[in-house]
């Protein structure tokens, strides 16, 4: 009596608590947008010579400035009205410029004139090309094409593209998943629970990520709450789906639901606890990443994963045992009710049961036709790709290619110690068309030298040009423009290759400790790593055939990989688990059939929520995002409903007793007429 009255009573203190939090956490989350480091060096890889170049522009007097670049073009030549106009946004913009402004230079062909307009290069680079943006457009002689390129116009693009769609992207999630959790429950109500859970659990990681930002010195990158937004809905609301189904089983056993919830809570913590590990710890492995945007989001996404784990494991159980039973209505599970019949997944399963090895051999070709998608995969945009759409600054970054050297809207930035021999050795390259004069940094001890090359800075040409600069001249450092790029890609390319085998370690490590088996967790593995490389197949058919792009950004293959492993393996988690369960009651085969049918169709809904949330990051402008969201979504799908719902209880039915090796399962009385089953679970549970 005792222990039922501290349970009701708890049930209001949780609630109470969380309360508190949210008022809270909400005005501290809408700051989440101050402390994003939205400045164009933020991306750059740790250790780099990119990275070198950016730290020590601050010993140069215009060091931490973006150039804003404005081009004035007219086909048929620049006449004295367009001179004057560029004249006049010279004087104009000298308030908004970081330092003195110089004249507009015309190009060779007499068709162009370029001004360049030095900014801070800050969180506020976006507001202040915003300025040049409206400014240069102002009063401009018919005819005459006005265009922002340079860093700053490239920052402008990517802000407005972000500012455009950041808070469509968080409705468009809400409503596809109230959608998804309308057709699962079709109840008026119980849809409301999961979405005011991930609702609250995104409030509460948005003020934990502003608080470590504005006081700990976390790095939140540019793109990151667009992620963030997806995972926390996504994977909250899975959790959400998962502690339902046990309670709605509880139920149907116990006539106290308070009872029901702890025994459901018990029953429902392993699996989800596992899960919220696999996915943080994943997470938590891009810490060993060089790219900034891949580093920044490892804590991020962890500190998102646990707060929907958090919530939901307390603040959800307090709000079903408040609400009772009715807010399951329509279906109300009352005390005693039978199991729900058999159903779709049930029917599924016996199918795969007859014939489990022709199916699991058939689905793996399946996985390794869609895979064949992945020969000749090309990775690596250029900034004219960066947006779905055309970016202005890549409009004009190719106008002032038409009419001047490749590289003028992006040169390089060569800094030695002795910059004589370094600009001999430039000016000798049949790549290099212009070097600077030198600029001395305010201690005198370097010097730094702008470089223009022959080719635009996205080429091959381009970057042969600067590996070989580096190579002959190896006293010097070379960053910015192409040499940004490079070392962009070459980090990407690292991470692959490292934090890939860690992720891997690491969930491997989580299902054999919650499994306490080998072949399992190696099989379970081994089928969403296959399901990645399909769904990374299918998804470089459609980027090339649907949406005509000509690669795949360098973040999406090890950005899919995480998210389809760790969250792929989830949903595998919960099946493999819960078959464990049932078949030290039922037996190997009883057990895995009844596995597939209880956590079928909950599964199935998680799956569908998941790949919801990210899907809708295929509506935003951001190529990297849209890809990303494409592929996620896909390979949830993919996972979902075929390889979890067909190739790995094949796996599990084939091999039999031995896929739980080495551990040995202990195998209760069947089931009989009469319930002896709940009489043995409730045995189990005194």
């Amino acid at each position: 009596m005792l222990l039922s009255r501290k349970r009701r009573l708890l049930k209001w203190a949780v609630l109470l608590f969380w309360v508190a939090v949210t008022a809270v956490a909400v005005p501290l989350a809408s700051r989440l947008p101050d402390v994003v480091q939205a400045n164009s060096s933020a991306e750059l890889p740790r250790g780099a010579q990119s990275t070198r170049a950016d730290e020590l522009a601050s010993r140069f007097p215009d060091g931490g400035l973006a150039p804003g670049i404005i081009a004035y073009v007219r086909p048929s030549g620049i006449t004295p009205a367009d001179r004057a106009k560029a004249d006049a946004d010279r004087r104009a913009l000298a308030a908004v410029a970081a330092g003195p402004i110089a004249a507009p230079a015309p190009s060779g062909d007499g068709k162009a004139l370029m001004l360049t307009v030095p900014l801070r290069d800050d969180d506020t680079l976006s507001d202040q090309a915003a300025e040049l943006r409206d400014r240069s457009r102002v009063d401009a002689p018919p005819g005459l094409d006005v265009h922002l390129t340079g860093r700053a116009g490239a920052a402008l693009d990517v802000g407005d593209a972000f500012e455009k769609v950041d808070k469509r992207v968080l409705l468009a999630t809400i409503v596809l998943v109230t959608a998804v959790l309308l057709v699962t429950y079709r109840s008026p109500v119980l849809w409301l629970l999961p979405i005011v859970n991930a609702a609250i659990a995104l409030q509460v990681t948005g003020a934990a990520v502003y608080l470590l930002g504005e006081h700990a010195g976390l790095y939140v990158a540019d793109g990151t709450s667009a992620i963030l937004n997806a995972l926390v809905f996504g994977i909250s609301t899975d959790y959400a789906l998962l502690l339902l189904a046990r309670y709605r089983e509880e139920l149907r056993r116990h006539e106290d639901r308070h009872r029901a919830m702890a025994v459901a809570l018990r029953r429902a913590a392993a699996p989800i606890t596992a899960s919220a590990a696999t996915v943080s710890l994943g997470l938590l492995c891009l810490l060993a990443a060089r790219m900034g945007f891949n580093y920044a989001l490892g804590p991020i996404g962890a500190l998102g994963v646990i707060g929907g784990l958090v919530v939901v494991m307390s603040l959800l159980p307090a709000l079903l045992v408040v609400l009772g039973r009715w807010v399951f209505w329509p279906r109300i599970p009352r005390y005693g009710d039978p199991a729900p019949t058999r159903g779709l997944w049930d029917r599924i399963g016996h199918r795969v049961a007859a014939r489990p090895r022709l199916v699991w051999v058939g689905g793996l070709a399946v996985l390794a036709a869609l895979s064949a998608g992945c020969l000749g995969i090309s990775t690596g945009l250029d900034r004219a790709h960066f947006l779905t759409t055309t970016p202005s600054s890549s409009v004009g970054e190719r106008v002032l290619a038409e009419h001047y050297p490749g590289g003028q809207s992006r040169p390089l930035q060569v800094i030695a110690e002795d910059p004589a021999p370094v600009a001999a050795a430039l000016r000798q390259h049949p790549g290099v068309a212009r070097v600077g004069t030198p600029q001395p940094s305010t201690d005198g001890r370097l010097a730094r030298l702008d470089v223009v090359l022959s080719s635009p800075p996205d080429s091959e040409a381009a970057k042969g040009t600067v590996r070989d600069l580096r190579r002959t001249i190896p006293d010097a450092t070379i960053g910015a423009s192409t040499a940004s790029a490079i070392d962009l890609a070459d980090a990407q390319s690292h991470d692959r290759r490292v934090v890939i085998p860690l992720i891997l370690g690491v969930v491997l490590l989580i299902l054999v400790a919650l499994l306490r088996a080998l072949v399992a967790p190696l099989l379970v593995i081994g089928t969403v790593v296959a399901s990645y490389f399909a769904a990374l197949g299918a998804s470089w058919l459609l980027f090339q055939h649907a949406f005509g792009f000509p690669a795949v950004d360098i973040q999406v293959a090890l950005m899919g990989f995480l998210f389809m492993v760790a969250l792929g393996v989830d949903y595998n988690l919960f099946l493999v688990s819960r078959i464990r369960e049932e078949v030290a009651e039922a037996g190997h085969h009883a057990g895995v059939l009844r596995g597939v049918g209880l956590t079928g169709g909950v599964i199935s809904s998680a799956g569908l929520v998941l790949a919801a949330t990210f899907g809708v990051l295929g509506l935003m402008p951001v190529t990297m995002m849209m890809q990303i969201g494409v592929l996620v979504s896909l390979g949830v799908l993919l996972d979902t409903f075929f390889v979890r719902s067909v190739i790995v209880p094949a796996l599990a039915l084939d091999t039999g007793d031995r896929f739980w090796w080495p551990h040995r399962t202990r195998t209760a009385l069947p089931t009989t007429a009469g319930g002896s089953r709940d009489r043995s679970r409730a045995k189990l549970e005194h």
